[in-house]
């Protein structure tokens, strides 16, 4: 399809229209992302050359400079809201992998798995948000984080996009709100929840896998 690229979630992304001559990092960044609607179809599962492509994409913006990354958010499904997490926290997103259980762990935590080498603790985003369990299927995602120095893999229902979300469309969280909860994005009608990266776990959760 003429103008079109990939969606992690099954579907593609259009992008409509030709995007003029990008001459900074920041307008390389915002004709990639800015002009996407996506389109998804529940019935396909990721396949591993739309990973690879999302993955392509988190690193040009990873390795522009501060200012580019702010704002940038990959945002993903969990039951039937939309969460997103600052992309300078994000490593890589994988296909559902070997979990090796470990014994003595939180419920949240499944186990670990071995990334190339690495071996990292993954955790279902579901349990630690105290919602129900469900099996894992084919649009299932690892999405691999730095937390605190520790690379930290989250499990999630599918990916959907990166996104810019500017500072004056993030409402400050519900008063009371777990400690992970960064604000609220208003994109359209819909709503994102936004998470602070750095406190997905505490300290001393973090020490415990490292």
């Amino acid at each position: 399809m003429p103008g079109s690229t990939f969606a992690a979630n099954g579907g593609f992304i259009a992008v409509f229209g030709t995007p003029p001559p990008a001459t900074s990092a920041s307008e390389r960044i915002f004709t990639v992302f800015q002009p996407l609607s996506v389109y998804i179809n529940m019935e396909n599962k990721v396949t591993a050359n739309e990973l690879n492509k999302l993955n392509e994409q988190i690193e040009t913006i990873t390795t522009e400079n501060e200012d580019t990354l702010k704002n940038m958010y990959l945002t993903f499904r969990l039951g039937n809201e939309d969460y997103g997490i600052e992309i300078r926290y994000v490593t890589e997103i994988v296909g559902m992998q070997k979990i090796t259980e470990v014994p003595d762990m939180p419920q949240f935590v499944k186990g670990v798995v071995n990334l190339r080498g690495q071996v990292i603790p993954v955790l279902d985003m579901r349990i630690r948000f105290h919602m129900e369990a469900r099996p894992y299927d084919e649009r299932t995602c690892i999405v691999v984080v730095n937390i605190i120095g520790a690379q930290v893999g989250l499990v999630v229902d599918t990916v959907n996009e990166v996104r810019n979300i500017d500072d004056e469309l993030i409402s400050p969280p519900p008063r009371d709100s777990a400690q992970y909860i960064q604000g609220m994005g208003k994109v359209g009608e819909e709503v994102i929840i936004l998470l602070e990266g750095q406190r997905l776990l505490f300290e001393h959760e973090v020490a415990a896998f490292s």
